[in-house]
């Protein structure tokens, strides 16, 4: 959001005058390119991180619509393992804790491929999937999960419970982050739910961002990033009220909050609130000068793993990639790393095969690629599964290859 003088908090409207981090300019990190497509002009954005010093939300400015970016999408939950496992966890301890049965209904906001809901379709549990890419709604519809393609906002949930629609449990995972519009998205939420129903959302913690100087998960997708303290404050103004949170190892470490409508009685609040809230302040969360050192933290990063980089080319040494996946994008631009340092990257996903990366144009191809160049070092750009992958490409010791992990700085393995 736009005034005069510049940026205002998409929660609060407050004068955004606060840096986390400046990126610099960067490509949409989703926008895989063609062969055909590396000739022609490419838009690149400012990635430029803001904290609102009211209501300590982090946010980038809404350079580009979610409908240019979600339209078709390149990320499909089904080829990770682990997050699989995740999903399916997920709806056991929904079922047993929440008594979740035949006679709920759940309501997943981006319900992506439906890796998530077919485990309650498989329990005869009716769920509805919410999702705005067309070409990943098609294949959740053909596993059986009903699947409207469509942005979920307030004026949506209206017309759900106009027609008798409100929901036990709503869920959204990696989803809050990627609305722009905040305060449409969760009313919505509210008028969905049922007096005594249940949300769940997940999303990466800002803590662990921070902490762990993950400023690769900064791009124009995630127009938010949230401390607990920033939304607790955004569902409170909904009437919404956070009765537990769980910290999580997924996505380089998240959080998963509970909410209920605060008039509901039936949901004690857990301990957890009140630990993390305090945590989090003790922290300096809520202070300004907290934000604005991670700025040089990430400076810093940037030249060791160049200087690293440097160091093994001048000695000859190959340099590959493993994994293309929004992140690493924001890292190869922020670092300018292109075939100079990388001779290639791999991805499990076939749609990735032949296209190259935004901004940095380079070539993706299948992981056997690795066994035919026999690379010195292999760059793992999804480090949050870099034990997935360290597992998988163990082969790679037969000629003495190593892993490089770039974060939280560089680490050979």
């Amino acid at each position: 959001m736009q005034h005069e003088h510049g940026p205002i908090c998409r929660f609060c409207n407050t004068p955004l005058k606060h840096t986390l981090v400046d990126l610099g300019m960067s490509p949409l990190c989703e926008n895989f390119l063609s062969a055909e497509q590396l000739n022609h002009m490419e838009p690149f954005y400012p990635l430029r991180v803001y904290v609102c010093e009211s209501c300590f939300l982090a946010q980038l400015e809404e350079y580009v619509s979610p409908e240019e970016i979600f339209n078709e999408y390149a990320y499909f939950s089904s080829y990770a393992d682990s997050w699989l496992q995740h999903a399916k966890n997920y709806t056991d301890l929904m079922i047993e804790r929440f008594g979740i049965n035949t006679d709920s209904f759940v309501v997943e906001l981006a319900s992506n491929d439906g890796y998530l809901l077919k485990n309650f379709v498989e329990k005869n549990i009716p769920v509805l999937g919410v999702e705005p890419a067309a070409n990943v709604a098609k294949v959740a519809v053909g596993k059986g999960v009903p699947t409207i393609v469509e942005f979920f906002g307030e004026n949506m949930a209206k017309d759900m419970v106009s027609k008798g629609e409100k929901a036990d449990l709503v869920l959204g995972n990696n989803v809050l982050a990627q609305v722009p519009d905040l305060n449409d998205f969760v009313s919505g939420m509210k008028v969905l739910l049922k007096p005594e129903g249940i949300i769940t959302i997940e999303f990466p913690h800002l803590v662990r961002l921070m902490e762990e100087n993950q400023f690769d998960t900064i791009y124009h997708e995630h127009f938010s990033y949230f401390s607990f303290i920033s939304v607790e404050k955004i569902f409170a103004a909904h009437k919404l009220t956070i009765f537990d949170v769980e910290e999580l190892s997924t996505h380089g470490g998240s959080l998963r909050i509970y909410a209920k409508h605060s008039d509901d009685e039936s949901k004690p609040l857990s301990d957890r609130v009140t630990e993390l809230r305090s945590r989090e302040e003790n922290l300096g969360l809520t202070q300004m000068e907290t934000y604005s050192a991670f700025s040089e933290q990430v400076k810093e990063t940037k030249r060791k793993l160049l200087e690293f980089l440097i160091k093994v080319k001048r000695e000859g040494k190959t340099v590959c990639g493993y994994g293309a996946p929004g992140k690493g994008n924001t890292l190869l631009n922020y670092c300018a790393i292109r075939t100079d340092f990388l001779d290639y990257t791999v991805d499990r996903n076939p749609y990735k095969h032949g296209k190259f990366t935004p901004g940095t144009h380079i070539p993706i191809f299948p992981p056997e690629k690795i066994r035919e160049t026999r690379p010195d070092y292999l760059l793992i750009l999804p480090w949050n599964v870099k034990e997935e992958i360290m597992k998988q490409q163990a082969y790679i010791k037969e000629w003495g290859g190593q892993f490089i992990v770039p974060i939280p700085e560089v680490k050979v393995y």
